[in-house]
């Protein structure tokens, strides 16, 4: 997997195509971006997608990571400004998406989010007990990694080759960033009025058996503080639902009507290296 080393970065999947409307997704606790591939192919039927690859060093607050957010997706728009943008943010990327769509409310079309991690503070032995990670030894945290993957996915529902992917990511964040991600979890604020004020439509997207956070709890809530909002509950999905092989997301977009038209006449670039 590429290695992410000075500030963060979008990634492009597959294909450059700047006349299909900009999906712009960030990502879990992980945060390289490299876990959206099993959906990306879908995606790109009726997107030009962009996926938050944030360096496994970064310790930066949630203020910092909105602006590197909204930064690089002005330096897309400069390439091509005329379409809409839609915002996905999935568990500590629905945190990330939340802060940046009030920061920047009249920029994005549509927003999703998949398994917000605002529900951590829903539980709260989850608040007390992740601050005692900074006195675990480093070497605790892949035997960690391996026990948390039960509560993390629901691994009948995917393949081995991801299982193995999704367990190899986990393994690959320090285990400091490991424990700045929780700290803003833990800190984690953001004004429901200003989420009250949003107009766009919102997707909420939650895993009913997710055994991490409760996700669906958080989903209802936001539907309540959110004006245009709505919720798609996935009964038999766990917390890193897009990893699961019968989870489509573009498919389900599709079923929303969440989808625009795309202009007829497509520009293609093929990416590659």
């Amino acid at each position: 997997m590429p290695e992410v080393q000075l500030k963060p970065c979008f990634l492009t999947p597959q294909r450059v195509q700047p006349d299909y409307p900009l999906f712009v997704y960030l990502p879990g606790m992980d945060g390289t971006g490299q876990l959206l591939r099993s959906q990306t192919a879908g995606l790109e039927t009726g997107f030009d997608v962009r996926c938050l690859a944030i360096p496994r060093q970064d310790l930066n607050t949630w203020d910092v990571l909105s602006k590197s957010v909204l930064d690089l997706i002005h330096a897309e728009l400069e390439k091509s400004s005329q379409r809409p943008v839609y915002l996905c943010g999935e568990s500590f990327g629905g945190c990330l998406a939340m802060k940046v769509s009030t920061q920047a409310p009249h920029l994005f079309k549509r927003i999703i989010l998949i398994n917000p991690a605002s529900s951590f503070q829903l539980r709260p032995w989850y608040n007390w007990a992740s601050q005692l990670t900074d006195f675990v030894p480093a070497y605790f945290y892949d035997i960690g990694a391996l026990g948390l993957l039960p509560f993390l996915a629901s691994l009948v529902r995917m393949c081995r080759t991801v299982r193995h992917e999704l367990l190899k990511t986990m393994r690959s964040v320090p285990p400091e960033t490991i424990n700045w991600r929780l700290s803003l979890l833990r800190d984690f604020q953001v004004d429901e009025e200003q989420l009250g004020s949003l107009t766009q439509q919102v997707l909420l997207i939650a895993g009913g058996s997710d055994r991490l956070l409760p996700s669906e709890m958080e989903v209802r809530r936001l539907v309540e503080i959110l004006p245009n909002s709505k919720m798609v509950v996935l009964p038999d999905s766990g917390h890193a639902c897009l990893l699961e092989e019968e989870t489509n997301l573009y498919e389900i977009l599709k079923s929303q009507n969440f989808l625009e038209s795309i202009a007829p006449k497509v520009q293609e670039l093929e990416v590659r290296g």
